[in-house]
């Protein structure tokens, strides 16, 4: 990632993916607290050099928010998720699979909601 940065400089899509990719491995070894603020970093700059509408931001929405939903953090997991699918289903189509992943996520969570009421 310092060499993406140092190289293409702080506002490129190849950092944003840098840091996506950091705070996926934090995500994975349980490090959330290291993960959060890199998915924000991420979702933020993509935003930024991407724009709202792009597959990339959708796919940092349903990142942050599958970190949310493993953390028990659902009312904050769930309009993320949302975001993110609306997104890829726009964008990608109701049959890519990243569209298929956020859905299933999503219904995931709704069920964990559901059973705990």
């Amino acid at each position: 990632m310092a060499l993406w940065r140092k190289l293409l400089g702080e506002e490129h899509p190849d950092v944003a993916l840098s840091l996506n990719n950091l705070a996926s491995l934090y995500d994975s070894q349980s490090r959330y607290s290291e993960a959060e603020p890199l998915y924000i970093q991420a979702l933020a700059l993509r935003r930024k050099l991407l724009g709202e509408e792009h597959p990339s931001v959708a796919l940092s929405l349903n990142n942050l928010a599958s970190l949310y939903n493993s953390q028990g953090r659902y009312s904050e997991a769930e309009p993320l998720y949302i975001q993110a699918l609306d997104i890829f289903e726009r964008r990608l189509g109701v049959n890519h699979p990243n569209t298929i992943t956020c859905r299933e996520n999503l219904a995931y969570l709704r069920d964990r909601l559901s059973s705990e009421k």
